[in-house]
């Protein structure tokens, strides 16, 4: 058939006319075929006039999606301006173009789009999965959560492709995002006991002696977290306007969760139950006072020189503009390295609120105290709160269950029972 030429040893280039066109030139439309099974040769006659005749009807129908032409990183930049701008946040956004321009450009960027294939991604995702993977570290290996960030990228890319029609169909349709297996899972937990985010109360300790040796500002933006439980852009966004000395509470409104060009990024907090009061010790709201007149004299001080106008942050860079986003999570790690203080990372501080509130609980008064925590944290639901707590809960239940030991009786019958010397069971001391 003259419409049907083969061009390769598995490939066949179907053309159809369309007729003349504007110019008075016939057109036509061509497609390539790739055949890799094997068949006779009257099934593959079959099969390719089948494929001719659907390729033909499609065009007719105006249904065909002729291949785009366009790389997938030339691509990036039309999805950039027609969709992510206006559809994502200034954060989300930041985060994806960490990942497009670390791991989907060097992978993909050179590509068009119709190249891109259902086999290679899972072949890129399966990399990313290898001993080596973490840029930076030889033998790193990325968390399942980063993996599944990356895929959730790519995912959102090629169905803007799909439905600009750049593409005929998503070829992550059917690929599901990568869990970790069970090794995995053993791994990572294995890594969560050996360095758990979070201090228990001899470390807390620690943490806070330390840090009376710091400024008073650095002072009270390290406990707002562990005390408070707030996050580090509602810090970093805080005013004084949202500071109440009578009703000793802070209230989180703001949110700066990243900065862009020297400016800071403002939203709301991460979602409507972020946006909360929270009671703070007395000892706390003390210093507090006590930096907030330090505060105002160092206003003044400035002078011309304060860039603030009419905001008042309460942990500003010096100038009264607030700090580079990331700033505190940096200062916060130089410290620990400092003071031979065990790393976690910043968000572990906020979450070590919770885990020092809860050990010193009874099993009976868990519940009602992780409804607490949780808003206090600002967790929009109680099963977030549960799952992060519940390395804590189990233990406490644990050590509840265990006050009834004292009424254990050795099962083994008294002929069958070793003669053993009685020992006094070891006691728990905790360290105060």
């Amino acid at each position: 058939m003259a419409n049907i030429r083969q061009r390769g040893t598995n490939t066949w280039e179907f053309t159809v006319s369309m007729g003349k066109g504007p110019d008075n030139k016939y057109e036509r439309r061509y497609k390539t075929v790739e055949v890799t099974e094997k068949m006779s040769p009257k099934k593959l006659q079959e099969y390719l006039d089948f494929e001719y005749a659907k390729f033909k009807q499609e065009l007719e129908t105006g249904e065909y999606i002729t291949p785009g032409r366009k790389t997938f990183a030339e691509f990036i930049v039309t999805w950039r301006d027609s969709y992510a701008v206006s559809n994502l946040s200034p954060t989300t956004l930041s985060v994806y173009n960490g990942h497009i321009e670390s791991r989907l450009i060097p992978k993909f960027g050179h590509m068009r789009l119709e190249q891109i294939k259902p086999g290679l991604i899972l072949e890129f995702l399966k990399e990313l999965e290898q001993p080596g993977a973490r840029k930076g570290k030889d033998d790193g290996v990325l968390d399942f959560g980063t993996i599944g960030y990356i895929y959730r990228v790519l995912k959102n890319i090629l169905t803007r492709a799909e439905e600009w029609r750049m593409i005929a169909s998503n070829p992550m349709s059917g690929i599901k995002k990568p869990a970790p297996d069970a090794t995995s899972k053993k791994l990572k937990q294995a890594a969560q006991k050996k360095n758990p985010q979070y201090y228990n109360e001899e470390e807390a300790q620690t943490v806070v002696d330390a840090l009376y040796n710091e400024t008073r500002k650095w002072r009270l933006f390290i406990l707002g977290s562990m005390i408070g439980g707030f996050r580090r852009g509602e810090l970093v966004g805080l005013e004084w306007s949202h500071v109440s000395f009578e009703d000793s509470s802070v209230t989180i409104e703001n949110n700066i969760p990243l900065t862009q060009d020297g400016q800071a990024i403002e939203k709301d907090p991460k979602s409507l139950s972020s946006i909360r009061t929270v009671d703070m010790p007395a000892w706390y709201m003390d210093e507090l006072q006590l930096f907030n007149e330090e505060w105002e004299q160092e206003k003044g001080d400035l002078k011309d020189m304060w860039e603030g106008e009419d905001r008042r942050f309460v942990f500003h860079n010096g100038t009264g503009k607030p700090y580079y986003y990331k700033h505190p999570s940096r200062w916060w790690e130089r410290f620990c390295e400092r003071r031979g203080i065990r790393y976690i990372k910043f968000h572990g501080l906020r979450h070590s609120m919770g885990t020092l509130l809860i050990e010193d609980e009874t099993e009976g008064q868990i519940d009602p105290l992780l409804m607490a925590i949780q808003k206090r944290l600002g967790h929009s639901r109680l099963s977030t709160t549960t799952d992060i707590y519940v390395h804590v809960t189990k233990k406490v239940k644990s050590r509840t269950t265990g006050k009834f030991d004292k009424f254990a009786r050795n099962p083994i019958a008294p002929a069958e029972q070793p003669e053993v010397a009685q020992v006094d069971p070891p006691r728990l001391v905790r360290v105060k």
